[in-house]
Order: C-alpha cells, then structure tokens, then sequence
C-alpha cells in the first residue's frame, strides 16, 4: 500500500511541470502617446518559457476587428489557450504576441484623411519601439509578422503594404480591404460624418486600398513578404479578399489563400489561428 501511495504521489508530482508550462496574459497595458495625445491600451500574450529564459523571441503584432478592442483576441479569440497548445505540439514556436487597441478615441488603424488622427504613425513610430524595447524581443524583419480579422485583417494588409522592409509574414484574416472605388470611400465618409477635402479622396484611396497598392508595388517588394489570406465562403467580405488573390497571381506573386466554410465569426477565427501561428512560425524558423 506504502508503494502504491509513493507511485501516485510520484505520479501527481510529474504532472505539475506540464500544467505550469502556460503562457501569460495582460490585456490592460498602457503606453503614453505623444501622436494620439492619450494613453494606449494594449494585450500581451508572452510564451511559456518567457520568465526562465534570457532568450529575446519573435513578434506577431494581432489587431482586433471593430467592435472590438485590445481584448477582443484575449477574450474571444482564446489566444492564450491556442497559442500555448500551438507551441505545446510544436506547430508554432515560443512566440510574443501584441494586441493594440484601435477602437478608442476614433476607430481604426490608419491616419485620417484630414491628418487629426494619425493612428498608424502611433503604430509604428510609438508602439512598436516601444514594446519591441520593453520585451524581449527579436527586432529584425525576419521575426516580426502581423495578422489580424476584419478591421485588423484591414491593417494587416495595409501595414505590410506600407512596410514590406518590416515584416516578414502578414496574415489578414476575413479582411476589410479597403474601399473598392473612389466612390465608396466617399459614401463611407459621408456615412460617417467625416468631412474632407475632394482634392485628398483619390490619394487617401491609393493609399488605403489593397488593390490599388498592390497594383502599384513592385513584384520584389510583394514576394519579401509571405502572405496568408483566409475568408470564409459565407462572408460578406468575399468580394475583396477575392480580388487581391486574383491580383497577387496576377503579379505572380506566391501566396496562401483560403476561403473554408463559415461567415463573419469568432468561430471561424479561433480556427484561422493556429494554421497562422504555424505559417508565421515557419518564417520565423528560416523555413
């Protein structure tokens, strides 16, 4: 009986190290931004081995859709419980994961056109310095990515498109390509209650569009990044996601793109998740 009670103690006593073997999650972190006259909100989710470790890690910078907010992936998406699995059976690597906020003060992840509201300079000229200072973190293009669903599959697009020399994978998720036509972004504007100026609709639109960027970008400067696009079948954002796979094979440029069954949900993106864990990881490895 001694040696029987000694093999289950022995037993519970293994098991301890795999259940604490977890990631950490913060989904209510601040920065102060000098751009957007206010403090920032942000999530972070750090990998397992972070606190044991003196290793800097790779980045993937994960944006919310509208709607939604820096918690949007923490509380819906599950991104501790996914990621943790993803590194556990070794189909991503230990990882950090930022999370900004881009639905205080105005909604969104790029400058507005009238320049009072200039949300993608804080992105990268305050955010990113300052998070890839404060964690460790590996800085080079290599061991950054960025994805995101919706709104965030928006800015996943357009960063990478603005910045092709800073990440090496983009992964926009059932995105918001942009408006389709001068014409749209003007009715989108309108809609909202934005005023402008007519001489500012075309440049905002290049600028602002998937396809009018693609279109215009060198292949050299498309094919430096590795692209993972996912839509459902059922999604009302078909259309557009549509329009850039066709461009990009246009262009010849090699990339992944998905449409799977299901719509506009969370449900769908919890799925999306690891196969872009996976994909990222596979540049931050040197594939």
């Amino acid at each position: 009986m001694k040696n029987i009670l000694l093999l289950v103690s022995f037993s519970i006593f293994l098991t301890f190290p795999s259940k604490a073997q977890t990631g950490k999650v913060f989904d209510n972190l601040t920065l102060k931004s000098d751009i957007l006259k206010s403090e920032r909100k942000y999530a972070l989710y750090l990998p397992p081995d972070y606190d044991t470790s003196q290793r800097s890690y790779p980045v993937l910078y994960l944006l919310h859709g509208a709607g939604d907010d820096q918690t949007g992936w923490v509380q819906f998406g599950e991104v501790l419980r996914i990621t943790d699995n993803a590194i556990k059976d070794g189909t991503a690597t230990p990882m950090i994961i930022v999370m900004p906020d881009a639905d205080t003060g105005q909604r969104g992840y790029f400058n507005s056109i009238k320049g009072d509201w200039n949300y993608e300079d804080f992105f990268f000229k305050e955010l990113m310095p300052y998070v890839e200072k404060t964690y460790r973190i590996k800085s080079d293009k290599r061991y950054r990515a960025v994805a995101g669903l919706s709104m965030g599959g928006g800015g996943s697009f357009m960063y990478a498109l603005h910045h092709p020399e800073l990440f090496s994978s983009a992964c926009p998720l059932s995105a918001y390509v942009g408006p389709l036509s001068v014409d749209e972004l003007k009715k989108r504007l309108e809609r909202n209650k934005v005023s402008y100026s007519t001489k500012d609709l075309q440049p905002y639109y290049d600028r602002h569009n998937a396809l009018s960027l693609i279109d215009k970008m060198t292949q050299d400067q498309l094919k430096s990044v590795r692209w993972y696009i996912d839509c459902g079948d059922d999604d009302f954002l078909y259309e557009g996601n549509s329009l850039v796979h066709i461009a990009l094979r246009k262009k010849e440029v090699p990339h992944e793109y998905r449409v799977r069954e299901g719509h506009h949900s969370w449900t769908y993106w919890r799925e999306s998740l690891p196969k872009v864990l996976g994909f990222v990881s596979d540049a931050f490895h040197q594939y």
